[in-house]
Parts: structure tokens; sequence; C-alpha cells
């Protein structure tokens, strides 16, 4: 790996785990391109980026619509960017809400956005990565994905099909040598995290920093991680896997 340039597309990086994510990435010296629905926060992480001396780029796309993946793709093509890393984080966390009282177009954007839209991406993006001779794909599920859980019906839906899939597309594509990896956090403080079950959700908690999720993300990039595909690592940080 020692001639290949890492070059990382990064979803929902503007915040949360994806930021954390670019940041050490580009820390790493690995080109990122970032996406995300805030043009101005990815233009703020971008100009981050470039402090560390490496190439970034953003792309404000929303990836509850199908317009956005496209948009995510004609840009690749147009830059002429030869991805080799794709890192997919994008997702919507939504409060605790019973089936019954849940908004069914809510509903259904968490699901395109955190699963089908995340698999439509992947498989648009498949082509071009096929050719590189050094290709990592890393999903970010969550602890939720391992069990239900009441008011999660939407959310945890999701993160279980990650896991699903990343199994499954890792026994399709590694004959191109590409190697795919889910990461499993467990509660992380993150804007999103509060957004959906408020300030005092973070409070008097043992919770995993988005940072320790990039530590992670960046070994499973690194030549060292080699011999691990098809794998679903669960990162519980500090926390007890007990009381998640």
């Amino acid at each position: 790996m020692k001639n290949i340039k890492q070059i990382a597309l990064v979803t929902g990086s503007s915040r949360g785990i994806g930021k954390s994510i670019a940041i050490n990435f580009a820390q790493n010296k690995i080109d990122v391109v970032l996406t995300g629905r805030n043009e101005d926060k990815l233009i703020d992480i971008n100009n981050q980026l470039q402090n560390y001396g490496v190439n970034s780029s953003y792309i404000s796309a929303d990836l509850s619509e199908e317009k956005g993946i496209y948009k995510i793709i004609n840009y690749l093509k147009d830059s002429q960017i030869d991805i080799n890393i794709l890192i997919n984080n994008a997702a919507i966390i939504h409060e605790k809400i019973d089936l019954i009282d849940f908004d069914m177009e809510k509903w259904v954007e968490v699901i395109n956005v955190n699963l089908i839209n995340t698999v439509k991406l992947t498989k648009l993006i498949l082509p071009f990565m096929i050719k590189n001779k050094y290709v990592k794909i890393i999903n970010i599920s969550s602890i939720g994905g391992r069990k239900g859980a009441a008011g999660r019906t939407a959310y945890r839906i999701t993160k279980a099909g990650l896991i699903s899939f990343t199994e499954s597309l890792a026994a399709e594509i590694k004959k191109y040598n590409i190697d795919v990896n889910c990461v499993c956090p467990g509660q992380v403080i993150t804007e999103g995290y509060i957004e959906a079950f408020g300030e005092e959700s973070v409070k008097n908690k043992t919770m995993i920093k988005p940072s320790e999720i990039a530590d992670v993300c960046r070994f499973l990039v690194s030549s060292e991680s080699s011999s691990i595909t098809g794998s679903i690592i669960d990162a519980f940080g500090s926390s007890n896997p007990l009381f998640i």
C-alpha cells in the first residue's frame, strides 16, 4: 500500500461521527471527499481538513432523495476523483416513538437515508472502485442493530440491515480484493443523539466520543487490517455493554 494514495468518501460528514472520521483521515494523510446536507458546515470542515496538507472537497447532497445519490456520483465522475475508501455513515436518529404514532413519511425517510440509499450509493460507486487495487468499505451501523427496542422501529431496522448488507457484500466482492466491514457504536455523544433524546440524555452517562469510532475506522482502512473483512465490530468505548 506504500504507493497507493488513499482517497475517502465519507457520507454524513458535516457533523458527529462522520466529521470525526474525516478529520482523523486527514490527520493521517488520507484525502477526503465530504458529503452532507449542511453546506455551510461542509465548507468549514473542508477548510479545516486542508490545514493538514491533504486534498479535500465537499458535495452538498441529501441522501433522503435519489437525486442526492446521483449528485455525488456525477461529482466524482466530473472531478475524476478515484476514491478507494467508502465510509457509509449518513444516518437519521429519531426520537423514541411507537409505530402507531410514527409519521410514515418520516419513517420512510429514515429507511431511505440509513439503508436503501446507502445501498444504492454503494452499488453505483462499486464499478469505479473495483478497478482499484486497494479498496475499503465501512458501514457505520449501531449496537441498536443487534436487537430491537420499543420506539425504535425505523432506526434499528436500518442498522440491522446494514449488518447483513456488510456480510453479504463482503462475500460478493472479496474476489475484487475489496474489504467490507461494519462498525456498531454504542451510545455516542453527537449532535444527532442530543437532538433525538435531549441534553439530559448525555448527562451522567459514560458515552463514546466520535473520535473513538474514527480511530476504529482508521485501523480498518489501513494495511494492518488486511485480514479483516465481513466483520461486525462492536465499539463500546469506555461504556459498559451490559447497559447499552
